[in-house]
């Protein structure tokens, strides 16, 4: 399994899985275009696509997705209320697919488990994609730590946390009013530096091996804040990558996970052994 993030920020957020089954999206807060050019500089065909999951349906988290539509038919993968908030503003014929929060689906050979966060959407979750060599967890837009959040992201290869804030450079904005400030820092706004930091160290095992920081706010954290508060807070875990994902720019792929053996590969591509004859 491989991940790409194609921007992170208040100015837009999607996350780009690949495995042997597929390639899929996590979010479509980028514009339309940028989606596109972002993921052929990653080397895919948007029209490949096997589908696109949503956490929620703030606009920086799902701008793009009626535009990008217009053309395509890619399952679209969001929990009842997230679709309910969202398909009254798009014209797109959309072929959703509604899944139920904390309930296990599958796509291709990727289990997906949507779980709740606090976050002051309609039904904000994170996800966890994993199949039989990879897991990797997101979460993002979160106002604080909860036990749902530790049990489900325990045990991944690797991890998208937001890092959205400096406590000292919030507390020192002068363009944001206080009532900003509050919600920010609320338990229905965004995870700090520190809390993002400590929840990597609590839940981090032997297997983690990318950490990628994503929507830092553009006022009050910036790349070398955040990696100088997260790297001491995870110095006792073997994590070999620590990068902060780019509002303007997509990171290069991060492979992660055990090599598929010749099993996995030929279930993900014929989906029945009982048809393939091995030698």
């Amino acid at each position: 399994m491989k991940v790409s993030v194609l921007g992170s920020g208040s100015g837009g957020n999607s996350t780009v899985i690949s495995c042997a089954s597929g390639t899929y999206l996590i979010d479509m807060g980028l514009s339309a275009k940028q989606i596109i050019l972002r993921l052929e500089q990653r080397g895919i065909d948007p029209d490949t696509l096997a589908g696109i999951f949503l956490t929620h349906e703030h606009s920086d988290h799902a701008r793009g997705l009626d535009v990008f539509m217009r053309k395509r038919n890619i399952p679209v993968y969001a929990n009842a209320l997230t679709k309910e908030a969202l398909q009254w503003g798009i014209k797109s014929k959309i072929s959703w697919k509604v899944f139920q929060t904390g309930q296990a689906f599958d796509v291709g050979d990727i289990s997906i488990t949507a779980f709740p966060i606090p976050h002051d959407a309609a039904e904000p979750v994170g996800f966890i994609l994993e199949n039989s060599t990879a897991r990797f967890g997101l979460v993002t837009d979160v106002g604080y730590i909860t036990q749902s959040m530790r049990v489900h992201l325990r045990g991944s290869d690797a991890l998208f946390v937001e890092a959205n804030y400096d406590e000292d450079l919030l507390e020192a904005d002068t363009k944001r009013p206080w009532a900003t400030k509050q919600r920010i820092a609320s338990k229905h706004g965004h995870l700090s530096n520190t809390q993002a930091g400590e929840l990597i160290a609590e839940i981090g095992c032997g297997k983690l091996s990318c950490v990628l920081l994503g929507h830092l706010s553009s006022d009050c954290n910036n790349a070398e804040v955040a990696t100088n508060t997260v790297l001491p807070l995870i110095a006792a875990l073997q994590v070999t990558e620590l990068v902060c994902a780019d509002q303007h720019q997509p990171t290069e792929w991060f492979e992660f996970g055990a090599k598929p053996s010749i099993i996995d590969k030929l279930k993900a591509l014929s989906g029945d052994l009982s048809q393939v004859e091995l030698f």
